[in-house]
């Protein structure tokens, strides 16, 4: 009886992990062949796993063993040949406990020093935060004789009601502005927190000045009317309550509030931090290990800091110890937010990359634009490739405030008289042509500032755009030359383009826009190869409008 042919069949199953890498590849070789005695067929089948160990760089991929199968057809083993391929100890039960799943190829490359520097700042605030701590319960009365619970309590409980009341106007106040200024606010959050614990150790040396009374008639002017405590107040009965505040109270409630301010500006900066960070991982998952890592390094902190209290008892060791944390803390949180590259465009990255396109004509990378980006800029500003400061910028302005720096509002009326040169700007045709961009940019030369408003349907890089239309504007109207980078011409804004104290709209305004729509299209796809994210809109920090346009 002649033997059949064996026939080989490759099946290949790649299995990956949640950022899409390649842990491990299962080959499967099947073959039938005719055992010597001439008795029934049997099938085997190899199995060979390829196993990836991922570096942050390169990949290293371990050959296994060749598997085989029962006489039955089941897989008898499946082991590898190196023990190098499996996850080490650290790696299983360290890191995947506390870096996001997939790490690091699911988190932006500046993830890693970022989270260094912020468990060092996290670690050096623990310890500082015991010392204030101890300040806050001298403060509030513990271990002063003449200090009742009621009035700890009522101590206690004021502040605290304060603080909840500015969590809430700043939430209002600065909750559209967290998102483009992360940066600033992430460290601005723990100036805050640092200012609130020099207050806390402030606290016990400023008098209590805190009275609560109660009374009746004369008896309880006497007692508790005047204020003596709250013993006075139960011997003259219930008529009335009165309370005083000063001194020690109102440190213990400024630093409360300064304390809401950086719970209101870490949690909205820490959140768009995240959303940038997690390039492929889970931004629920990434803020639940983020959390984690506090908490161990908190742990950590804590258990240092009570040494540190032991040790540290008088007055002038606890401010010297106070102080040199603070500037730990300030030092590796300005490391921290400088380690960030942010690939969005707000208002001072959007002047740094279109000056330097403008004067160069060469696209900055995020990197490049990160080292050049200041921790504090002034909000609006718009500032030339060489430092220099042309003007400011109001982006998503209404109708209404743009028609006031045109001319004037009437008194009886309200109806508003064009006189600074606005005419052109309100033709129909001019709105047509607005109305297409989905923006308008005028400038008053007055203010020497550019009024961007914003039409319904306007897009993430239209408002870019307009925002370059605005650095334009204010270039020509400082007579700063920019080059045209396709006739190789330079062009100059003269000042007497300036009419009175408006400017024409038929010369620098129609150049200005003829040259932001002509840069734009030439630089629009290298920016984005470059790695800038042109479908975000951060350049509004305040609740902003937007306009249509009708007929009839």
């Amino acid at each position: 009886m002649s033997r059949k042919k064996s026939t080989t069949e490759i099946t290949e199953i790649c299995e990956v992990d949640e950022a899409g890498r390649i842990t491990a590849t299962y080959v499967q070789v099947p073959s039938s062949q005719i055992p010597p005695d001439g008795g029934k067929e049997k099938r085997d089948a190899r199995i060979d796993v390829v196993v990836s160990t991922e570096s942050s760089e390169d990949s290293i991929f371990v050959l296994p063993s060749i598997n085989s199968t029962t006489p039955d057809g089941h897989l008898a083993d499946c082991s590898l040949l190196s023990k190098a391929a499996t996850k080490s100890w650290l790696q299983t039960y360290v890191l995947d406990v506390f870096l996001p799943a997939g790490y690091p190829h699911s988190v932006t490359d500046d993830y890693l020093k970022y989270q260094i520097y912020d468990s060092l700042q996290a670690f050096s605030s623990s310890i500082a935060g015991l010392l204030s701590s101890r300040a806050v319960l001298e403060g509030v009365g513990v271990g002063d004789p003449t200090t009742t619970p009621t009035t700890a309590l009522l101590l206690s409980t004021t502040t605290d009601a304060v603080s909840r009341l500015c969590t809430i106007l700043l939430a209002h106040r600065l909750g559209t502005a967290l998102a483009p200024e992360c940066k600033r606010y992430r460290l601005m959050a723990d100036l805050l927190n640092d200012a609130g614990m020099v207050l806390d150790l402030l606290s016990p040396a400023v008098p209590m000045a805190f009275s609560w009374g109660m009374g009746g008639g004369a008896a309880g002017g006497g007692g508790g009317g005047g204020g003596g405590g709250v013993e006075g107040g139960d011997a003259g009965g219930g008529g009335w309550m009165g309370i005083g505040w000063s001194g020690r109270w109102m440190v213990l409630c400024a630093a409360s509030c300064l304390r809401a301010g950086c719970g209101v500006l870490a949690g909205g900066a820490k959140a768009s931090l995240s959303a940038k960070f997690a390039r492929g991982a889970d931004v629920g998952e990434l803020n639940a290990k983020d959390a984690s890592q506090e908490t161990v390094i908190s742990l950590l902190g804590m258990l240092t800091g009570t040494l540190v209290v032991r040790v540290i008892t008088s007055p002038l060791a606890t401010w010297m110890a106070l102080l040199s944390l603070l500037a730990i803390h300030l030092a590796t949180n300005y490391l921290a937010v400088r380690a960030v590259t942010m690939t969005s465009l707000n208002r001072q990255r959007a002047n740094i990359l279109f000056s330097h396109l403008l004067v160069t004509g060469k696209v900055l990378d995020p990197g490049e634009v990160a080292e050049r980006e200041k921790v504090f800029e002034e909000d609006g500003v718009l500032r030339w490739n060489d430092g220099r400061k042309l003007g400011r910028a109001k982006i998503g302005v209404t109708l209404g405030t743009l028609l006031e720096k045109m001319g004037a509002r009437d008194k009886k009326t309200g109806s508003m008289k064009i006189t600074n040169g606005g005419d052109d700007l309100l033709k129909e045709q001019e709105w047509q042509c607005c109305m297409r961009d989905n923006y308008s940019v005028w400038w008053d030369q007055r203010e020497s500032t550019a009024y961007v408003t914003l039409g319904k349907k306007c897009e993430p890089w239209q408002q870019l755009r307009a925002w370059m239309q605005a650095l334009v504007l204010a270039a020509m109207a400082n007579g700063i030359a920019i080059e045209d980078k396709v006739q190789g011409k330079s062009q100059i804004a003269e000042k007497q383009i300036v009419v009175g104290n408006g400017i024409s709209s038929g010369m620098i305004m129609k150049r200005a826009q003829q040259r932001t729509e002509m840069t734009w299209q030439l630089y629009v796809i290298e920016m984005k190869r470059k790695g800038w994210d042109l479908d975000t809109a951060v350049l509004e920090t305040r609740p902003g409008t937007r306009l249509s346009l009708s007929k009839g």
